[in-house]
């Protein structure tokens, strides 16, 4: 909660608060986790991480509309999900290092995931987002 607190209160025309996000959904992903919420977390990875997309240009996600309705994908879950934690993320200090690690725990997170990066990729090309 309080990592929230932190990144909605930025302000910042980046919006580094969905990278948290993010983040926190793939890394916390289970079995029961619903298959939108999962691919909403890798594509808002993806395009932070590799299309260098702020926050509030991501957090659109891969928008579908109602008539070309088709399911989710489901993304294997890796064990390991990342070296960076939410306690390593407020052990830095406010500002910009903190943002700088939430940015690290990014990159950790979408690198655990790599087995899925082609399968995001494809969906957004697939669906017309990048």
């Amino acid at each position: 909660m309080k990592l929230c607190y932190y990144t909605m209160a930025r302000g910042d025309a980046s919006f580094i608060h969905q990278h948290a996000v993010d983040a926190f959904a793939a890394q916390r992903a289970d079995e029961q986790t619903k298959p939108i919420k999962l691919t909403f977390a890798l594509v808002g990875l993806y395009l932070h991480i590799e299309k260098q997309f702020s926050g509030k240009k991501g957090s659109a996600g891969p928008y579908e509309p109602r008539e070309q309705k088709r399911p989710w994908p489901v993304f294997p879950l890796p064990r390991d999900r990342g070296a960076i934690k939410v306690a390593d993320v407020l052990a830095a200090p406010a500002g910009h290092e903190r943002d700088e690690v939430i940015d690290a725990w990014c990159s950790s997170v979408w690198h655990a995931f790599r087995e899925s990066h082609q399968l995001v990729a494809d969906l957004l090309r697939e669906r017309g987002i990048v």
